[in-house]
Protein backbone atom coordinates (compact mmCIF):
# COMPACT_ATOMS: atom_id res chain seq x y z
CA UNK A 1 0.00 0.00 0.00
CA UNK A 2 1.22 3.31 -1.16
CA UNK A 3 2.46 5.99 1.07
CA UNK A 4 -0.42 8.59 1.67
CA UNK A 5 -2.39 10.54 4.24
CA UNK A 6 -5.49 9.23 6.25
CA UNK A 7 -8.31 10.50 7.91
CA UNK A 8 -10.48 8.32 10.09
CA UNK A 9 -13.82 9.08 12.42
CA UNK A 10 -13.78 7.06 15.12
CA UNK A 11 -10.25 5.62 15.27
CA UNK A 12 -9.76 5.26 18.83
CA UNK A 13 -11.79 2.15 19.37
CA UNK A 14 -13.00 -1.09 17.61
CA UNK A 15 -12.67 -1.46 13.82
CA UNK A 16 -11.62 2.23 13.53
CA UNK A 17 -8.83 1.65 15.96
CA UNK A 18 -7.33 -1.91 14.11
CA UNK A 19 -7.68 0.48 10.81
CA UNK A 20 -5.38 2.70 12.07
CA UNK A 21 -2.93 0.13 13.31
CA UNK A 22 -3.06 -1.13 9.74
CA UNK A 23 -2.21 1.98 8.27
CA UNK A 24 0.27 3.11 10.57
CA UNK A 25 3.26 1.61 9.15
CA UNK A 26 3.55 2.41 5.60
CA UNK A 27 1.33 6.00 5.65
CA UNK A 28 2.69 9.46 5.78
CA UNK A 29 0.16 10.39 8.57
CA UNK A 30 -3.05 9.04 9.89
CA UNK A 31 -5.10 11.72 11.65
CA UNK A 32 -7.75 10.25 14.21
CA UNK A 33 -10.94 12.38 14.93
CA UNK A 34 -12.70 10.92 18.20
CA UNK A 35 -13.93 11.90 21.35
CA UNK A 36 -11.42 10.58 23.31
CA UNK A 37 -8.08 8.65 22.44
CA UNK A 38 -9.47 5.57 23.74
CA UNK A 39 -6.77 3.01 22.63
CA UNK A 40 -4.78 5.22 20.41
CA UNK A 41 -1.49 5.73 20.77
CA UNK A 42 -0.35 9.12 18.82
CA UNK A 43 3.19 9.74 17.80
CA UNK A 44 4.97 9.42 14.57
CA UNK A 45 2.49 9.68 12.13
CA UNK A 46 -0.48 9.27 14.42
CA UNK A 47 -2.27 12.32 15.12
CA UNK A 48 -5.50 12.75 17.43
CA UNK A 49 -7.87 15.71 17.41
CA UNK A 50 -10.47 15.68 20.48
CA UNK A 51 -13.95 15.68 18.43
CA UNK A 52 -17.39 14.77 18.38
CA UNK A 53 -18.35 14.51 14.60
CA UNK A 54 -21.59 13.17 15.34
CA UNK A 55 -22.71 16.48 17.80
CA UNK A 56 -24.80 18.97 14.91
CA UNK A 57 -22.61 21.78 16.11
CA UNK A 58 -19.63 20.53 16.61
CA UNK A 59 -16.47 22.60 15.59
CA UNK A 60 -14.23 20.36 13.34
CA UNK A 61 -10.52 20.18 13.33
CA UNK A 62 -9.01 21.82 9.91
CA UNK A 63 -8.38 17.94 7.63
CA UNK A 64 -4.88 17.52 6.94
CA UNK A 65 -4.33 19.33 3.31
CA UNK A 66 -4.42 16.37 1.03
CA UNK A 67 -5.93 13.19 2.04
CA UNK A 68 -5.86 9.93 0.01
CA UNK A 69 -8.41 8.19 2.28
CA UNK A 70 -11.30 9.13 4.63
CA UNK A 71 -13.60 6.41 6.54
CA UNK A 72 -16.04 7.02 8.84
CA UNK A 73 -16.72 4.53 11.55
CA UNK A 74 -18.81 5.63 14.25
CA UNK A 75 -22.09 3.99 14.45
CA UNK A 76 -25.01 2.74 16.78
CA UNK A 77 -26.36 -0.71 17.81
CA UNK A 78 -29.78 0.10 18.33
CA UNK A 79 -32.24 -2.77 19.35
CA UNK A 80 -35.39 -2.21 20.72
CA UNK A 81 -39.29 -3.62 19.06
CA UNK A 82 -40.97 -0.65 16.52
CA UNK A 83 -43.34 -0.09 19.67
CA UNK A 84 -40.53 0.37 22.11
CA UNK A 85 -38.62 2.96 19.74
CA UNK A 86 -39.18 6.37 20.36
CA UNK A 87 -38.50 9.73 18.19
CA UNK A 88 -35.21 10.27 20.30
CA UNK A 89 -33.60 6.75 18.90
CA UNK A 90 -34.45 7.50 15.42
CA UNK A 91 -32.78 10.98 15.57
CA UNK A 92 -29.94 9.87 17.55
CA UNK A 93 -29.31 7.00 15.07
CA UNK A 94 -29.68 9.42 11.99
CA UNK A 95 -27.39 12.00 14.02
CA UNK A 96 -24.72 9.65 14.73
CA UNK A 97 -24.80 7.19 11.03
CA UNK A 98 -26.05 9.69 8.27
CA UNK A 99 -25.20 12.97 9.72
CA UNK A 100 -22.26 12.76 11.54
CA UNK A 101 -20.89 11.22 8.13
CA UNK A 102 -22.61 14.33 6.02
CA UNK A 103 -20.73 16.44 7.86
CA UNK A 104 -17.30 14.66 8.31
CA UNK A 105 -17.70 14.47 4.01
CA UNK A 106 -18.23 17.99 3.86
CA UNK A 107 -15.40 18.98 5.73
CA UNK A 108 -12.64 16.81 4.26
CA UNK A 109 -14.25 16.77 0.57
CA UNK A 110 -12.24 19.58 -0.30
CA UNK A 111 -9.06 17.84 0.44
CA UNK A 112 -9.43 14.70 -0.94
CA UNK A 113 -6.62 14.25 -3.32
CA UNK A 114 -5.31 10.73 -4.98
CA UNK A 115 -1.99 9.54 -5.59
CA UNK A 116 -0.31 9.24 -8.95
CA UNK A 117 -2.89 10.17 -10.79
CA UNK A 118 -5.30 7.75 -9.18
CA UNK A 119 -8.86 8.91 -7.22
CA UNK A 120 -9.10 9.45 -3.83
CA UNK A 121 -10.90 6.64 -1.75
CA UNK A 122 -13.82 7.43 0.73
CA UNK A 123 -15.36 4.29 3.41
CA UNK A 124 -18.38 4.59 5.23
CA UNK A 125 -20.20 1.25 7.19
CA UNK A 126 -23.75 0.20 6.88
CA UNK A 127 -25.23 -3.26 8.43
CA UNK A 128 -25.83 -6.90 7.43
CA UNK A 129 -29.65 -5.38 8.38
CA UNK A 130 -30.39 -3.35 5.72
CA UNK A 131 -30.41 -5.64 3.20
CA UNK A 132 -31.42 -8.88 5.63
CA UNK A 133 -34.49 -7.60 6.95
CA UNK A 134 -34.08 -8.32 11.22
CA UNK A 135 -36.72 -7.54 13.68
CA UNK A 136 -35.03 -5.10 16.45
CA UNK A 137 -33.55 -3.29 14.14
CA UNK A 138 -35.51 -0.74 12.54
CA UNK A 139 -33.97 2.56 13.77
CA UNK A 140 -30.53 1.20 12.88
CA UNK A 141 -31.40 -0.36 9.47
CA UNK A 142 -33.25 2.86 8.88
CA UNK A 143 -30.40 4.81 9.04
CA UNK A 144 -27.58 2.57 7.88
CA UNK A 145 -29.79 2.39 4.82
CA UNK A 146 -29.52 6.45 4.33
CA UNK A 147 -25.98 5.53 4.60
CA UNK A 148 -25.79 3.15 1.93
CA UNK A 149 -27.83 5.31 -0.29
CA UNK A 150 -25.44 8.61 0.00
CA UNK A 151 -22.60 6.05 -0.44
CA UNK A 152 -24.02 5.07 -4.17
CA UNK A 153 -25.21 8.76 -4.72
CA UNK A 154 -21.45 10.24 -3.99
CA UNK A 155 -19.93 7.78 -5.57
CA UNK A 156 -21.73 8.98 -8.84
CA UNK A 157 -21.25 12.71 -8.13
CA UNK A 158 -17.46 12.57 -6.98
CA UNK A 159 -16.21 9.95 -10.41
CA UNK A 160 -13.92 9.78 -11.50
CA UNK A 161 -11.64 11.67 -8.69
CA UNK A 162 -13.24 10.35 -5.45
CA UNK A 163 -14.29 6.46 -5.04
CA UNK A 164 -16.71 5.72 -2.35
CA UNK A 165 -17.27 1.87 -0.88
CA UNK A 166 -19.14 0.66 1.96
CA UNK A 167 -18.64 -2.19 4.97
CA UNK A 168 -22.12 -3.87 5.66
CA UNK A 169 -20.54 -6.12 8.44
CA UNK A 170 -22.65 -8.43 10.99
CA UNK A 171 -21.92 -8.52 14.49
CA UNK A 172 -18.82 -8.12 15.62
CA UNK A 173 -16.68 -8.37 18.22
CA UNK A 174 -15.81 -4.53 19.76
CA UNK A 175 -16.77 -2.26 22.41
CA UNK A 176 -20.21 -0.90 20.60
CA UNK A 177 -21.09 -4.40 20.83
CA UNK A 178 -20.01 -5.62 23.85
CA UNK A 179 -23.13 -5.87 26.13
CA UNK A 180 -24.34 -8.54 23.04
CA UNK A 181 -20.98 -10.63 23.70
CA UNK A 182 -21.17 -10.15 27.66
CA UNK A 183 -21.42 -13.95 28.67
CA UNK A 184 -19.79 -16.95 26.89
CA UNK A 185 -23.72 -18.13 26.68
CA UNK A 186 -24.38 -14.58 24.65
CA UNK A 187 -21.50 -15.04 22.54
CA UNK A 188 -22.01 -18.98 21.86
CA UNK A 189 -25.61 -18.47 20.70
CA UNK A 190 -25.47 -15.38 18.66
CA UNK A 191 -21.93 -17.53 16.74
CA UNK A 192 -24.46 -20.02 16.20
CA UNK A 193 -27.03 -17.95 13.92
CA UNK A 194 -24.14 -17.79 11.45
CA UNK A 195 -22.68 -20.34 8.49
CA UNK A 196 -19.26 -19.78 9.47
CA UNK A 197 -20.07 -20.01 13.81
CA UNK A 198 -18.26 -17.83 14.58
CA UNK A 199 -18.55 -13.70 15.58
CA UNK A 200 -16.35 -11.60 13.28
CA UNK A 201 -13.51 -9.59 14.43
CA UNK A 202 -12.42 -5.48 14.47
CA UNK A 203 -9.11 -6.91 12.21
CA UNK A 204 -11.16 -8.70 9.66
CA UNK A 205 -13.33 -5.82 9.08
CA UNK A 206 -10.33 -3.22 9.08
CA UNK A 207 -8.43 -5.41 6.53
CA UNK A 208 -11.39 -4.82 3.95
CA UNK A 209 -11.39 -1.10 4.84
CA UNK A 210 -7.71 -1.44 4.16
CA UNK A 211 -7.47 -3.00 0.86
CA UNK A 212 -10.79 -0.48 -0.40
CA UNK A 213 -8.67 2.87 0.86
CA UNK A 214 -5.58 0.90 -1.55
CA UNK A 215 -4.78 1.21 -5.14
CA UNK A 216 -5.80 -2.57 -5.27
CA UNK A 217 -9.56 -1.56 -5.37
CA UNK A 218 -9.22 0.86 -7.52
CA UNK A 219 -11.54 -0.08 -9.94
CA UNK A 220 -14.44 -0.26 -7.25
CA UNK A 221 -16.73 2.06 -6.36
CA UNK A 222 -20.54 2.77 -5.67
CA UNK A 223 -20.51 -1.06 -3.47
CA UNK A 224 -21.43 -2.31 -0.22
CA UNK A 225 -19.85 -5.25 0.81
CA UNK A 226 -20.85 -8.13 3.06
CA UNK A 227 -18.23 -8.77 6.00
CA UNK A 228 -21.39 -10.72 7.65
CA UNK A 229 -20.47 -14.77 8.32
CA UNK A 230 -22.17 -15.46 4.97
CA UNK A 231 -25.55 -14.21 7.18
CA UNK A 232 -26.94 -11.97 3.90
CA UNK A 233 -26.70 -14.63 1.28
CA UNK A 234 -26.60 -18.37 2.83
CA UNK A 235 -28.71 -21.00 4.59
CA UNK A 236 -26.77 -23.93 6.15
CA UNK A 237 -29.76 -25.44 8.23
Amino acid sequence: MSSGTYLIAGGSGGIGLELVRLLAPTAARVDVWSRTVGGLEPGGVVRHAACDVALADAALPEPPEAVQGAVYCPGTITLKSFRSLTSADFHRDLEVNLLGAVRFLQAVQPRLVGIDGGPASVVLFSTVAVGQGMPMHASVAAAKGAVEGLARSLAAEWAPKVRVNVIAPALTDTPLASRLLSSPEKREALAARYPLKRIGTSAEVAALARFLLSAESGWMTGQVLGVDGGMSTLRTG
